[in-house]
């Protein structure tokens, strides 16, 4: 199987090439990738924990399904992909919510937001996801200030001030 190829990403937020999954994570280029929250009608937020495979933060507590954009995908359509690889999640619309910018030492992206919300089965892929289940808005903020360290740090820079939003 041939590797992904990871569209890349100027700071001005267009694309501005490619390069295989690999290279891009061994030289932390700037890419861009999906990050979707699940919710469902009751307003919970569908906490997992990302497997202790994953290249990027694992074994973490995630509130939020994502992943890369791919060479020459639009990142809506690298959100629908990722949402129903990781959870099940299917058919339903994403709102997009609009990009926001992260870097740390091990990424740099464009993250493209969007929450939907889905009463359907989750159906986890096992080689992202190991645990989950619905949790409040407030469980997830609540974690975050007393268990920072146990979640996603990018999830929590680029949705925080979106789930405080949701609990006030």
């Amino acid at each position: 199987m041939a590797e992904e190829e990871v569209a890349l990403y100027d700071e001005s937020g267009q694309v501005s090439g490619s390069a295989p999954r690999s290279r891009m994570r061994a030289l932390n280029l700037r890419h861009a990738a999906s990050s979707v929250v699940v919710r469902d009608s009751l307003g919970r937020v569908y906490l997992h924990r990302r497997t202790v495979t994953k290249d990027v933060y694992p074994g973490l507590l995630d509130f939020a399904a994502g992943g890369v954009v791919l060479a020459g995908e639009d990142p809506a359509v690298g959100a629908v992909r990722e949402v129903e690889e990781e959870l099940g999640v299917a058919g339903v619309p994403l709102v997009d919510l609009g990009p926001v910018d992260y870097a740390d030492s091990h990424t740099r992206y464009r993250a493209f937001r969007y929450v939907t919300t889905w009463d359907g089965p989750i159906r986890w892929q096992a080689e992202e996801v190991s645990w989950g289940d619905w949790v409040t808005v407030a469980e997830v903020v609540r974690r975050v200030e007393e268990e920072r360290g146990s979640l996603v740090p990018d999830s929590v820079a680029v949705w925080l001030a979106v789930l405080r939003s949701w609990i006030s």
